[in-house]
């Protein structure tokens, strides 16, 4: 015949009353607090002793939570006061056993090291922390809409071939306008639209320092320091006088593109973008350009791409659709063939030198691909708008 097995004890389990008079709470509570009594008594260890305090006032599943939950919820409306006290008695005197027990010298419980068999890991003790596996790393944030996106349009340019350039964000007069063919007279030198460094007055016109209108700077520094044939991207943050509203912000970022060589032509520059904005927003994305003007380059042009959200049709739901206004078109960018003027500055020879040149506004790529109404929600820093983008 096998052993009898010997009788473990089982847990202390908090009894359902069906009847809620005096005389029933009091036996009751009487059984808790002898049932609590007994396993303090048991408790040898600090491990034990935890458990012991875990079991009975944890705050989720505890005994005493337990007692709260089927005692005085349950109890009807004439027996909740006797109930209620009862339970705070319970939980009162549950505590002094718990701290009492504390108290009694416990002291932290030593395993003896394990031993095993050559070329067998030794197991580890409870509690203990396997210092050879790797660490918990804190969970990074999700990048940035804006910068997200700007990070996607530098990719799609580094597949192409193009190098990124970066340069500071305070500049010279000289590489922001006049390098960059704006003549001295031009309204974006005026403080209405140009926030300049105070304290300049002194200097020489090229010489005062300001914040960068554009990253178009940065082409001319990396002109003067590499020669030809070259094509960067260029992106990064800017700053303009703008009041800020919807669709404006005094702080904004933008990406420029420059790739100059020997016979590159307005096909180069129209197929590369055609490309880019198929990249961005769709193979079905047709693009088309129209004249405009900007002092950096000849000839210019902005550049359309048909509506993403009515495929050009100009109405969307049975109407007019809003984004653009019915048209089909949404204007995106402009770009246009350096300017020999520009060539001139960074000693290149227009004559046999060409290129061309591009700007986008990350913000308003951004706002077509994730349908933000706001350009001032990128900038306010509410983590409710921020964690859709994880």
């Amino acid at each position: 015949m096998s052993p009898k097995k010997a009788k473990t004890k089982s847990p202390y389990a908090v009894p359902k009353l069906k009847d809620f008079s005096a005389k029933t709470l009091d036996a009751a509570a009487k059984k808790v607090l002898a049932a609590a009594e007994q396993e303090a008594e048991a408790v040898r260890g600090e491990t034990e002793w935890k458990t012991f305090r875990d079991r009975w006032m944890a705050r989720a599943n505890g005994i005493l939570t337990q007692i709260n939950e089927q005692w005085l919820k349950a109890a009807p409306k004439e027996a909740k006061r006797d109930a209620g006290q009862k339970v705070n008695e319970l939980k009162s005197r549950v505590s002094e056993i718990v701290e009492g027990c504390e108290k009694k010298g416990l002291k932290p419980e030593v395993e003896k090291p394990a031993k095993s068999a050559p070329g067998v890991p030794v197991p580890l003790a409870a509690g203990a922390i396997d210092i050879t596996l790797p660490g918990n790393r804190r969970p990074l944030g999700a990048e940035h809409p804006v910068i997200k996106t700007m990070n996607e349009i530098v990719g799609v340019f580094r597949n192409l071939g193009y190098s990124v350039e970066e340069g500071p964000e305070i500049e010279t007069d000289y590489y922001n306008f006049e390098a960059l063919n704006f003549p001295p007279n031009h309204p974006a030198r005026d403080t209405q639209d140009t926030l300049f460094i105070a304290g300049q007055a002194s200097k020489p016109l090229r010489e005062r320092l300001l914040l960068r209108t554009h990253t178009s700077p940065v082409q001319i520094h990396t002109m003067e320091k590499l020669q030809p044939p070259l094509r960067v991207v260029c992106p990064g943050k800017v700053h303009r006088n703008d009041a800020p509203d919807a669709t404006h912000s005094p702080i904004f970022h933008q990406v420029e593109g420059l790739a100059v060589d020997s016979n590159i032509t307005f096909c180069d520059l129209k197929g590369t973008l055609d490309h880019a904005m198929k990249a961005l927003f769709g193979s079905s994305v047709k693009t088309r350009f129209y004249p405009s003007f900007f002092p950096f380059t000849e000839p210019s042009a902005d550049v359309q791409i048909s509506c993403i959200f009515c495929g050009g049709k100009g109405t969307r739901d049975g109407g007019r659709c809003p984004n653009c206004k019915a048209s089909g078109w949404i204007e995106l960018l402009g770009c246009g063939m350096v300017d020999p003027n520009v060539l001139g500055f960074v000693d290149y020879d227009p004559r046999k030198i060409s290129g061309f040149a591009f700007g986008m506004g990350v913000e308003r790529i951004a706002i077509l691909k994730y349908g933000v109404d706001d350009i001032q929600l990128f900038f306010n820093g509410d983590v409710r708008f921020l964690e859709q983008f994880g």
